[in-house]
């Protein structure tokens, strides 16, 4: 059988498109099948920016609280204006890659059927895009609602409205909530759970609840939406007792893989719950077909997405040899402030190790100077490490978080003590001092669990006074 291409990739998703230009720049024969819906015009804002909108508005330079709403579609718009040079599949068409538009599937001969023809591979990467999972609601199958495929386009061609209700606990629900309430609405955020974002420090979850209820969001946890129903432009709900009315919906609850029409049980790929199996080198239950980003499940963020679609494609292009490793892999929710964290929290980590082991490190962000200049007093540091300065895992929430993560990551990836952070000497003023500041407090506690120690320097200082000058 003749081979056409190294790796075909679908897509439909920034992670394809992040795949098809990685394998051309290793010079790699490449295929990127894009489906027609993806390019479809009235999508097009959500699949470029998604989830940038609530991102670039939360760090807007242009204060929300103050500004009008056509202002900030206006500057969003030019966000996505800029990206979708950078991303467009003119410069993947540049760099050699051969781009397909069409609906596909594939054969039982490990092929690829598209607009009548035959695409044959070496291999091939599943990166799909998501379609929204839809909640078993009463009524809302007749109630008029958005969701995270089409909010943002719906938002750039209506004024605000004024009241919503936001369905779900996921880290774009808290995003797109506390933005429109710093935008002027009146927001209550529903989740079936018992906290929003469980897998977060339980202090920092708690610091961002106040805050989000703060900026005018209502938090409404452990609760199910129990009836929907819409009367003429309004929409009523129930939740538990309640009756209240809003002016619009958003269904937040996550995203799931597009797969239906790719006819993958041909190829003996294995699905469980919609999400593709894969194993630790990303390959399907098929060893020549990879998959990556949400088809997979797990960590919904695009910057994990990339990583994934290069192991998957160093590994479908070369030797299967490359494993993926999230433990050092930060991720961040864009509220204000933002949350970013890496590795474990310190209850994952008490399950890894002896929990009279884990030591958590913390400090607040209104000690910094920058804090206090900047007006973002509001944050925390947390550090979870071994008695031997062994970092686990770190909980960021503050100004530049998402910034200060990523020397957390690189420390933890280089095998880092938490005493080496203890020593830097940060810019004063700056946010970076928060790092050391937590850090420093590992050496406190090392030196006021050791009595030998701290009787020593009792000694010495007492002798010392004694010495004459």
């Amino acid at each position: 059988m003749t081979i056409d291409y190294d790796v075909v990739i679908i897509g439909g998703s920034p992670a394809g498109r992040y795949a098809a230009s990685y394998g051309a720049k290793l010079n790699a024969k490449v295929a990127l099948i894009e489906p027609r819906n993806v390019l479809n015009k009235l999508n097009k804002l959500n699949y470029l920016i998604y989830p940038t909108p609530s991102q670039s508005l939360a760090r807007s330079p242009i204060d929300t609280e103050g500004t009008t709403w056509s202002e900030m579609v206006s500057y969003t718009n030019s966000v996505a204006t800029r990206l979708e040079q950078m991303t467009s599949l003119e410069n993947l068409a540049a760099l050699g890659v051969d781009v397909i538009i069409g609906d596909c599937e594939f054969s039982s001969k490990l092929a690829i059927g598209i607009n009548g023809r035959l695409l044959k591979s070496r291999t091939y990467l599943l990166a799909n895009n998501t379609v929204p999972k839809i909640p078993q609601i009463p009524g809302l199958e007749t109630t008029s609602y958005l969701t995270l495929s089409n909010i943002w386009q719906y938002l750039a061609k209506v004024d605000l409205p004024k009241t919503w209700l936001i369905i779900g606990g996921t880290p774009q629900s808290i995003e797109i909530s506390q933005t429109l309430a710093r935008l002027g609405c009146s927001v209550i955020l529903a989740t079936k759970s018992p906290c929003v974002l469980d897998q977060i420090e339980p202090e920092i979850a708690q610091i961002l609840l106040a805050q989000l209820e703060i900026n005018g969001v209502k938090v409404i946890t452990s609760q199910l939406v129990m009836q929907l129903q819409q009367v003429a432009e309004k929409k009523i709900i129930q939740i538990a007792d309640q009756v209240i009315e809003f002016d619009e919906i958003l269904v937040a609850v996550g995203q799931q893989p597009n797969l239906a029409t790719l006819n993958l049980t041909a190829v003996g790929v294995r699905q469980h719950y919609h999400r593709i199996v894969v194993n630790h080198k990303l390959q399907t239950t098929n060893h020549r077909i990879y998959a990556c980003g949400s088809v997979i499940g797990g960590h919904d963020f695009e910057h994990i997405a990339a990583y994934e679609a290069q192991i998957a494609l160093k590994n479908a292009l070369f030797l299967p040899i490359f494993s993926v490793n999230y433990a050092n892999i930060p991720w961040v929710i864009n509220t204000h402030p933002v949350l970013a964290q890496v590795g474990l929290t310190a209850a994952q980590a008490k399950r890894h190790y002896q929990p009279n082991e884990i030591l958590v490190l913390q400090q607040y962000f209104k000690v910094l100077t920058a804090a206090q200049i900047h007006s973002e007093i509001t944050g925390i540091c947390q550090f979870v490490v071994l008695p031997n300065g062994q970092i686990l895992g770190a909980s960021i929430l503050g100004a530049e978080a998402q910034e200060l993560i990523g020397l957390i990551s690189l420390a933890m990836q280089q095998n880092i003590s938490v005493s080496a952070l203890a020593s830097l000497s940060p810019i004063y003023p700056s946010f970076t001092e928060i790092l050391v500041k937590t850090a420093q407090e590992w050496s406190q506690y090392k030196s006021r669990r050791n009595n030998t120690l701290q009787e020593l320097l009792t000694s010495f200082f007492y002798i010392r006074r004694d010495w004459k000058i």
